[in-house]
């Protein structure tokens, strides 16, 4: 095995159905030297026999990063992640968005000194999310709009995440009025900036943990570029048990002053000290 050169962080949790169709999407991967590190919040031992089961039948190493149910505590677990990771550049992305085939071949294609990359998703409904098999993964059907639209998807202008390419992409990606934030669904950047200011702020759990580190990353020095018509990832619809307005609104007064501080370390991060 080459030097790993991109290292994939996804969280997972109690979504096996799901995560196996992820894996399946990085079977189909253009670049070879990657590594998945699943960021795992405390599911069952359904989820490690899945890994174990999947690890026999892809090319790409996995790591299982496993921690306690403890509720939503995904930054932590992903800080235990990226201190797992082996590259030297990580991708964070999660266990219900799978990724076409040159995926991971445009983040490293895109990737600068002094920069974190910010991609989107094309979302999903229900019916064919649980539709989609391994073989419309492996083939890319599950990426085409014929097929899609066969299959009950309207025309839309976002409909252009799948079918834009070469200079129409850059050029969509150039006037989106979508900031270029650090989206845990399709983000990376250069692992030493990540543990240069500190990871993930543990006291966040649900909503915008992820937008937080990338307002870290800016107070650090770090610009960001736009590629969300250029990596493209399907996001498979679930319900979202975990959402509540409470951690939201600790997460906003969070944000507020990471902004307006411009400090880029968090002392709740993965070394739990002020700097």
């Amino acid at each position: 095995m080459n030097e790993i050169s991109i290292s994939v962080i996804i969280s997972t949790y109690n979504a096996e159905a799901w995560l196996e169709k992820v894996l399946w999407g990085y079977q189909t991967q253009t670049l070879e030297n990657f590594e998945v590190v699943i960021a795992d919040d405390g599911s069952g031992p359904k989820t490690r026999e899945l890994l174990e089961k999947m690890q026999k039948e892809v090319k790409y190493p996995i790591v299982h990063v496993w921690q306690e149910d403890d509720g939503f505590q995904k930054s932590r677990i992903l800080n235990k992640a990226i201190v797992a990771s082996r590259g030297n550049y990580i991708l964070m992305s999660d266990g219900d968005c799978i990724p076409r085939a040159d995926f991971l071949e445009v983040h490293d294609r895109y990737k600068e000194e002094g920069y974190f990359l910010s991609g989107g998703y094309y979302k999903l409904p229900m019916d064919i999310s649980k539709m989609i098999t391994k073989e419309d993964i492996l083939t890319g059907r599950c990426f085409d709009m014929e097929w899609l639209k066969e299959n009950g998807i309207k025309s839309t202008f976002k409909n252009n995440k799948l079918t834009a390419s070469g200079n129409k992409s850059k050029f969509l990606n150039f006037i989106t009025p979508t900031n270029a934030s650090w989206n845990g669904h399709n983000s990376s950047g250069w692992k030493k900036d990540i543990l240069a200011v500190n990871g993930m702020d543990e006291r966040m759990q649900y909503g915008g943990q992820d937008r937080e580190l990338g307002e870290r990353l800016f107070n650090y020095g770090i610009k960001s570029k736009q590629i969300r018509y250029s990596a493209v990832c399907v996001h498979l619809d679930h319900k979202r048990g975990y959402k509540n307005q409470e951690s939201i609104d600790k997460n906003n007064a969070i944000r507020k002053h990471t902004r307006d501080s411009k400090q880029p370390w968090t002392p709740y991060g993965i070394e739990k000290r002020a700097k």
